[in-house]
């Protein structure tokens, strides 16, 4: 297997980079062979989670061993097309997803609360 090496020296990588990899637009079909085969080119793959629950569909994991083949690995599959579907390959940033799962669970407890004290949103 040939992997395409980065390492030049004492390279140093932005802080948003690391080893987990966030994808998203797959086509919902996608096998995790065919995941292996598109991101292992890149480097040795320590893990590949795809979604398959109605709100993660289209979206997968894929957990390199090493930090410079996930670099490598959204520099080329970035715009990369899959099924005539273009890969969306970025980093994960725990931070970020936290914030996205907090502002839901915010919105369900403010709808709760509306509906158990009679509150609309919508003006009369």
């Amino acid at each position: 297997m040939a992997t395409i090496s980065l390492r030049k020296g004492n390279t140093r990588l932005p802080p948003e980079v690391n080893r987990v990899l966030y994808v998203r637009n797959l086509p919902f079909n996608i096998t995790s062979e065919e995941m292996y085969d598109i991101f292992g080119k890149y480097g040795a793959i320590r893990q590949i989670r795809i979604g398959t629950n109605k709100d993660t569909r289209g979206t997968a994991f894929v957990v390199y061993e090493d930090i410079y083949d996930a670099k490598t690995a959204v520099d080329h599959l970035s715009g990369f097309n899959v099924a005539n579907r273009y890969l969306i390959v970025l980093y994960y940033q725990q931070a970020k997803m936290g914030k996205k799962f907090d502002q839901k669970k915010k919105e369900e407890e403010i709808a709760r609360m509306q509906e158990k004290y009679g509150v609309s949103t919508k003006d009369k």
